[in-house]
C-alpha cells in the first residue's frame, strides 16, 4: 500500500512554477518553464565566460601594446641608423662629386687654355706665311686649330671631347639609391646601397688624355712644318746669297744696311724660349735673310731687258762697224725692229733719260751698290729722271740712234762705272727667276 502510494506521490506531474507580480491593483503572473530556466542559465554562463575573457584581456593587453611598441621602436632604430649611414654615404658622395667636378673644370680650363694657345698663333703664323709666301720661299701647309678642331683616327675629336666633359660637368655622378629588393647572398636590406664604381673625373680622364694629345700633336706638326719653312728659307737665302756673291755684289753691305732698326736697353738674361716660339724666331730670321737677299736680287739686273730677242753682239773686243778695226763692246746688242719694247732688268732710279752722244736716246738706272745699267739707241723714252721702277718695266722702245746701224737694243751692265759682262747676269737670272718669283 505503501509502495504503491508512494509511486503515486512521484508519478505525480509536477506544476510549473508560477512567478506573480503585484503593483497596485495590477497582478501580473508569469509561468516559468523548465526550458526558459535552461536558457537563462546559458545565457548567464556566456555573459561570464565573456567576461572573464574580456577581464583576461584586458589584464594582458598592456603587455602585447608595450612588445608591439618595443618591437617597433627597435626597428625605427634600425631605419633611422640605416638613413643615417645612408645619409652618411651620400655625404662623401656629394664631396666626392664636388672635388671631381673641380678636378674636371681645372682640366677642362686647362685644356682650353691649350687650345686657345694653339689658336692665338694663328695671327703670327698668318704675318709669317705671307711674308714666306712674299718672299718665294716654299708654301708648306701649318695646321692651325679652329674652335672645335677635329681630329682623325681612332683618338676622339676635340669638339666631341669637350662636349663630353660638358656634358660631365652638369650630370651628376651616381650617388646612393635606394634598392627595393634584397640582394640575394649580400643581405642587403631594404635601405641598401649601390657603392659608386665610376666618377666624373676617372671618366674625363680618359678624354681630357686624348685631347691632350691630340693638341701635342697640331703643336708638334706646327713646330715640324714651321721648321721646315725656316729651313727652306734659309736654303733658299743661301741660295741666292751664293749668286749674289759670284756676281760681285757686296753683301757685306747688304747685311749691314737691311733691317736695322734703332734698339738698345739694359741687359737681361735671356728667359728659356718655348719650342714653338723658338722655331717662329728661327722662322723670322731666315725670312729676314731671304727676304734681304731676295729684295737685293730684285734690285740687280738680273733680268732679261728684250725677252725673246735675238743677242746679236756680245761683251768684248770686236770690230768696229764704223773704222773696222778692234774696239771694245761695252754691252750686249738685241735685235729688235724700231719700237720693240725695252725693259728694265732691275729695280732703281733713273739717273739719265734722253740723248746722250755715241748712245743716242739712252736711259740709266741706278741700282745701287754701285751697280747701274744702261739703254741706248732707243727711238723714243718713256720715263724721264727721278723716277722709280721695277724689274719688268717698259721705260721706252728700241730704235737706230746714235752710233748704229741699224735698229737693235744696246744693254750695258756697270759696276762702280766699270763695264761688266750682261751675260753672267742674265745666266745668274735665269737661275734666280724660281728663286724669287
Amino acid at each position: 500500500m505503501a509502495t504503491s502510494a508512494g509511486n503515486r506521490v512521484f508519478g505525480k506531474r509536477r506544476q510549473p512554477h508560477v512567478v506573480i507580480l503585484a503593483r497596485g491593483d495590477k497582478i501580473r503572473h508569469m509561468t516559468v518553464h523548465p526550458w526558459m530556466a535552461a536558457v537563462a542559465f546559458c545565457f548567464v554562463g556566456v555573459m561570464a565566460i565573456g567576461y572573464l575573457g574580456a577581464t583576461t584581456y584586458l589584464v594582458f593587453r598592456d603587455d602585447l601594446i608595450g612588445a608591439s611598441m618595443a618591437r617597433q621602436a627597435r626597428m625605427q632604430h634600425d631605419y633611422e641608423d640605416r638613413i643615417a649611414a645612408l645619409r652618411a654615404q651620400v655625404d662623401r658622395v656629394t664631396s666626392r662629386q664636388l672635388l671631381d667636378q673641380q678636378v674636371v673644370e681645372e682640366k677642362v680650363e686647362k685644356l682650353l687654355e691649350q687650345q686657345m694657345a694653339l689658336s692665338s698663333r694663328h695671327g703670327r703664323l698668318d704675318a709669317l706665311l705671307d711674308r714666306a709666301e712674299a718672299a718665294g720661299a716654299l708654301p708648306i701647309s701649318i695646321p692651325v686649330p679652329n674652335e672645335k678642331p677635329e681630329v682623325t683616327g681612332k683618338r676622339a675629336s676635340l669638339s666631341g671631347g669637350l662636349d663630353a666633359i660638358e656634358n660631365l660637368l652638369g650630370r651628376k655622378t651616381a650617388s646612393a639609391k635606394p634598392a627595393s629588393e634584397k640582394t640575394s647572398g649580400t643581405g642587403t636590406s631594404a635601405l641598401g646601397y649601390v657603392p659608386l664604381t665610376d666618377t666624373a673625373a676617372d671618366r674625363s680622364d680618359r678624354l681630357f688624355s686624348q685631347m691632350t694629345l691630340s693638341l701635342k700633336d697640331i703643336e708638334h706638326d706646327q713646330i715640324d712644318r714651321v721648321q721646315k719653312l725656316a729651313d727652306g728659307a734659309s736654303e733658299t737665302a743661301s741660295q741666292i746669297s751664293g749668286i749674289l756673291q759670284r756676281n760681285g755684289i757686296p753683301l757685306d753691305q747688304v747685311d749691314e744696311n737691311a733691317g736695322m732698326d734703332a734698339i738698345g736697353g739694359p741687359y737681361v738674361a735671356p728667359q728659356a724660349a718655348e719650342a714653338f716660339n723658338s722655331s717662329l724666331n728661327e722662322l723670322d730670321t731666315a725670312l729676314s735673310r731671304l727676304e734681304s737677299v731676295r729684295a737685293t736680287a730684285i734690285r740687280m739686273p738680273f733680268a732679261n731687258p728684250a725677252p725673246g730677242r735675238e743677242i746679236t753682239s756680245r761683251f768684248g773686243n770686236r770690230l768696229d762697224p764704223f773704222f773696222g778695226r778692234l774696239a771694245m763692246h761695252a754691252g750686249i746688242d738685241f735685235r729688235s725692229p724700231v719700237g720693240g719694247e725695252i725693259r728694265a732688268t732691275g729695280a732703281g732710279k733713273v739717273v739719265t733719260a734722253g740723248p746722250s752722244g755715241g748712245y743716242g736716246n739712252m736711259v740709266e738706272i741706278d741700282h745701287g751698290l754701285g751697280f747701274s745699267t744702261r739703254f741706248g739707241h732707243m727711238s723714243k723714252v718713256v720715263v724721264k729722271v727721278g723716277d722709280e721702277v721695277n724689274p719688268g718695266d717698259v721705260i721706252g722702245y728700241s730704235g737706230n740712234t746714235g752710233r748704229s746701224t741699224g735698229p737693235h737694243i744696246h744693254y750695258e751692265v756697270r759696276r762702280n762705272g766699270e763695264a761688266v759682262d750682261p751675260m753672267q747676269f742674265l745666266n745668274a737670272g735665269m737661275k734666280l727667276t724660281s728663286l724669287i718669283d
